[in-house]
């Protein structure tokens, strides 16, 4: 599988991403990933530093006669959004991303490829492998934890680092230099299940919503992807009462951060009703077909009678109307576009995941925007949208926005190298999503930061792919930057 990376430059960079794809590190597992990294420093016989939740530092001294330079943070993160395809066989616990090149992207079979933030973990490790490189001194950030709540970045210890010019390499464009990223909540309902026995007679189906692409929930919350909670939510809503269909259970999603590409809902409804149940599913499909045809066209609906475990309860009809209108109410998508920055997204928030557990039903969504107050708004309309069917409501404490500096030293020479190498300027951009910038800019005033990286598309979702050509040009303005702050 190696010789998917042959011949691959930079030839460093693509060995430690090579290398880091074979070690397990779904968030909140980051334990193998970051022993690599400590192997890589003690190799170098660099000093680094672990704080209490898992970050480390790894500090490379400065190229000769530039010790007293400003110290550069490289700022990454060793965790990866773990999924997959219903239909591949693959434990996240063990076993290796299985690499695939096509052209000029590389990218994994059947699951995420952890190139968000995998790339930005290999360049700083290349960068600190390197003894031919121009620089002040160094410090390698590697936080844990970012895809599910930036609780490493949160957790950053006081005393981890002294630098305040910051690089992070964890955006997903090439040619673009981003100054500001929205600040995120998470808003939970918890609805006590209320059952009965199956009525007599009643037979179980489970209905399957494939087919949609996924995505970020901040990246591709405005290209209008179709959301597979939402989507079911729909259809069982407007066919539950004619067929008297009695829901059992109902799945969807997984990651408070990822768009829901699959959703199932056990359901038993009269035997006689089982042919219009097929019916209204191929309806609805082509009804979603149409709807989503320049972007989720391959979207189905698929009535299955064999291969899953029957309960021998179901929801109570109140119970059920409650569930249903609460699901197909929730609002999902774009809230504001921002009036500051031309075709940014401001406010959003995205229907995450819907789970049938033991005694609870739980459903989690997450908010994020640019804008404190118009985020402290969407929360509270989630809220009480929730209150209407007497949920219990639980909110996250979120992490802050981080807000522009069109003024930055860091910014400014950053475009200026971008256009020596490039005869162009670069696009500087803000982002609708969730970056440990805000975070560590809050633990450390005064820090000076951009965030940068190559194309990267489909990220969380197992589309999720690098453009090679691109790393290329990230990795020699990475370099060339490192130079001029040590100019």
């Amino acid at each position: 599988m190696k010789d998917v990376i042959q011949g691959l430059e930079p030839q460093w960079l693509w060995e430690h991403f090579y290398q880091i794809a074979q070690i397990p590190r779904c968030s909140k597992h980051e334990e193998k990933v970051r022993e690599y990294v400590i192997a890589v420093a003690e190799r170098k016989g660099a000093d680094y530093q672990v704080d209490d939740v898992g970050n480390i530092v790894v500090r490379k001294p400065a190229s000769p006669g530039k010790e007293n330079k400003p110290i550069v943070v490289l700022q990454s993160h060793l965790d990866m959004v773990c999924e997959k395809n219903k239909d591949v066989q693959h434990d996240f616990s063990k076993d290796p991303i299985q690499l695939e090149r096509d052209g000029d992207w590389l990218t994994a079979r059947g699951t995420t490829l952890g190139a968000d933030n995998g790339i930005g973990v290999a360049a700083a490790l290349a960068v600190l492998d390197s003894n031919r490189l121009s620089h002040g001194p160094l410090e390698l950030l590697f936080t844990v934890d970012e895809e599910t709540g930036l609780t490493g970045a949160n957790g950053l210890g006081s005393d981890m680092l002294e630098g305040r010019l910051l690089l992070n390499l964890d955006s997903e464009e090439d040619g673009a230099i981003y100054i500001g990223c929205a600040g995120g909540r998470d808003t939970e309902f918890f609805l006590r299940l209320q059952t009965e026995k199956v009525p007599s007679g009643y037979q179980p189906v489970l209905i399957v919503l494939r087919g949609l692409q996924g995505g970020h929930s901040g990246l591709n919350i405005h290209e209008g992807r179709g959301n597979a909670i939402k989507l079911l939510a729909r259809f069982l809503w407007n066919v539950a009462p004619g067929l008297h269909l009695r829901l059992a259970a109902i799945e969807g999603g997984n990651k408070h951060n990822a768009i829901p590409r699959e959703a199932d809902a056990l359901v038993f409804l009269p035997g006689e009703q089982m042919g219009r149940l097929t019916e209204a599913a191929e309806k609805f499909q082509e009804i979603f077909r149409d709807e989503l045809r320049l972007i989720d066209p391959g979207v189905k609906i698929t009535v299955q009678h064999h291969g899953f475990q029957t309960p021998e309860t179901v929801f109570t009809p109140s119970f059920q109307e409650n569930l249903l209108n609460l699901l197909y109410a929730l609002p999902h998508g774009v809230i504001h576009m921002s009036l500051a920055v031309p075709g940014l997204v401001e406010t959003s928030t995205n229907l995450a995941v819907v789970k049938t557990e033991p005694d609870t039903l739980r459903i989690l969504t997450s908010q994020r925007s640019s804008v404190e107050s118009r985020l402290d708004e969407i929360c509270e309309m989630m809220a009480a949208v929730g209150r209407l069917v007497q949920a219990e409501i639980r909110r996250g404490d979120g992490y802050p926005a981080w807000q522009p500096d069109p003024d930055s030293y860091l910014l400014k020479s950053a475009r200026e190298v971008y256009k020596n190498l490039y005869g162009k300027d670069p696009e500087v951009k803000a982002v609708h999503a969730g970056l440990e910038t805000g975070i560590i800019g809050d633990k450390y005033p005064g820090m000076d930061m951009i965030s940068f990286g190559p194309t990267i598309l489909g990220a969380h979702s197992p589309d999720e792919r690098v453009q090679i050509s691109t790393v290329q040009k990230f990795w020699d303005f990475l370099l060339a930057l490192l130079d001029r702050l040590a100019a």
